[in-house]
């Protein structure tokens, strides 16, 4: 009896089908895997055997461009969701915008451009509006009753300071190449109280007046 062999069962193929879809790199054709089977195994008929017992759970095996894979039901495809936050990088624009406020604030919009040199769009504001580096602090007692901005918690946070007076100073910003925009004469570092004789505080809820505040955008 020895040297005699005995091909394996249709439950033993079909066990050595699901094992070589678990275990490939990527999907196989029919033929791809009758090839790895002893001879006269009906690839097929394990296939569609498998098919069959996968049918509805957490796993299927599925048929694309003629090669089959087990993949995830499709109605469970939300799980294998990764939900994760973005870091969002400033632009050019925004970073010297922000510079602007942080040391100049109190700032109208029409100030930040008279320091850029530039008009400002739109959306650079928004941006830091919407991210919390920048809120609105007041409305100047000035033809227009500009809104005035000045930098909130979390650009503290953000930037590791304990306060407003833990900013570096303009040589050392210029040092680090941080900073390379025209100052005015007597430059000094923001004041938190500057400002407060001059305008009225923001009110709950209120939101600035774009289409006046942005025009020519």
């Amino acid at each position: 009896m020895s040297g005699l062999t005995f091909a394996p069962d249709e439950a033993e193929i079909e066990r050595r089908v699901e094992a070589l879809l678990f275990a490939a790199a990527g999907p196989l054709t029919a033929a791809e895997i009758a090839r790895r089977l002893p001879e006269g195994a009906d690839a097929g008929r394990a296939i569609a055997a498998l098919r069959t017992r996968y049918e509805g759970r957490g796993v299927e095996l599925a048929c694309v461009a003629d090669r089959w894979a087990f993949r995830t039901a499709a109605d469970l495809g939300f799980l294998m969701t990764e939900e994760r936050e973005e870091p969002r990088r400033l632009s050019r624009a925004a970073l010297e915008t922000l510079a602007i406020i942080a040391y100049h604030q109190p700032v109208t919009r029409a100030e930040i451009e008279s320091v850029r040199g530039v008009s400002l769009s739109r959306g650079t504001l928004d941006l830091l509006l919407e991210m919390g580096f920048v809120r609105l602090r007041g409305r100047r007692r000035s033809p227009g009753r500009p809104v005035t901005y000045a930098t909130a918690d979390r650009f503290l946070e953000q930037f590791g300071l304990a306060s407003l007076s833990d900013l570096p100073g303009v040589a050392e910003m210029k040092a680090a190449g941080l900073l390379d925009l025209s100052l005015p004469t007597g430059f000094e570092l923001p004041d938190p109280s500057r400002g407060a004789d001059d305008e009225d505080p923001i009110e709950e809820g209120e939101a600035p007046e774009f289409a006046q505040d942005f025009v020519g955008d």
